[in-house]
């Protein structure tokens, strides 16, 4: 199985600055795309950005030239940079990764349990 495990998250005032890191684990022969999502009280859970295993990488409007995702394969860890930071950016802060396994053909989904980040204005 994987694992993923984020981090970073925390308290932070508007116009601040925080990074989000995603650490995937167990047996692992490929991770293509990864993404981190995130979920406001009350909201549902909205895509924030996205990069696959070459680099490529998008974004939500929202969160567009503020953001920056990056991965490091060799760790199987995904980044999350964020700045300019506003209050509409607080939520929980999930990672997805479309892993697969060292036994089993197909791809599958796997998600972190999420890291909190709070905005204050």
């Amino acid at each position: 199985q994987v694992q993923l495990v984020e981090s970073g998250g925390g308290l932070v005032q508007a116009g601040g600055s925080l990074r989000l890191s995603c650490a995937a684990s167990g047996s692992i022969f490929r991770i293509n795309r990864m993404g981190w999502y995130r979920q406001a009280p009350g909201k549902q859970r909205e895509l924030v950005a996205t990069i696959t295993s070459g680099g490529s990488s998008d974004y939500a409007d929202s969160v567009k030239g503020r953001f920056t995702i990056s991965r490091d394969n060799a760790k199987n860890t995904v980044y999350l940079q964020m700045t300019s930071l506003k209050p509409e950016d607080t939520g929980d802060y999930y990672c997805k990764g479309e892993a697969r396994t060292l036994y089993h053909p197909g791809y599958l989904d796997y998600w972190g349990q999420g890291t909190q980040v709070t905005v204050s204005s």
